[in-house]
């Protein structure tokens, strides 16, 4: 029974788990920066820029002290995994992914359902969405500086894998 259910899991290596994470990050981000970017159309010089200084602000303090730990959290425990191919899933904790749901259904809430302003939910998302960017480079990075390991196959050789 173990042996179906590892063939039914969507493994990937380890370099694809950090390649999603970081495209992942980076999709909710623009997501949320495109709600950003909608919202501002008809809005002055001005108040554009009260909104983008003030969201970049707060990006990158929840950059800073939120999103960059967690993701520097994640890649050092997709790091300690000894299985060379994990669960595509595996790029969050697993008791991360209610946080997720929660957080999803508060946007959509306060979006579609909220009396609260566009211009300040434009702060709020230009925020969370600028933080999810900047800590996405964090996979990026680690990606780019990520081991090559050399890997010794019986009567083959050596082969360089990136793992």
């Amino acid at each position: 029974m173990i042996d179906f259910c590892n063939k039914l899991k969507p493994a990937v290596s380890k370099k694809t788990l950090f390649l999603t994470a970081g495209l992942m990050w980076s999709g909710v981000g623009i997501l949320l920066g495109r709600y950003v970017y909608h919202w501002m159309l008809p809005l002055s010089a001005w108040q554009i820029s009260l909104i983008l200084l003030a969201g970049g602000v707060l990006g990158l303090l929840i950059n800073r002290f939120g999103f960059t730990v967690m993701a520097k959290k994640n890649i050092h425990r997709i790091t300690q995994i000894k299985n060379a191919r994990v669960c595509i899933f595996a790029f969050q904790e697993w008791h991360s992914y209610p946080l997720v749901l929660v957080m999803v259904s508060l946007g959509v809430f306060l979006r579609l359902y909220s009396s609260l302003p566009n211009t300040l939910l434009a702060v709020v998302y230009l925020g969370i969405g600028g933080g999810l960017m900047l800590a996405s480079l964090q996979y990026y990075q680690f990606l780019k500086e990520m081991p090559v390991e050399e890997k010794i196959h019986p009567g083959k050789g050596i082969e360089k894998q990136i793992e």
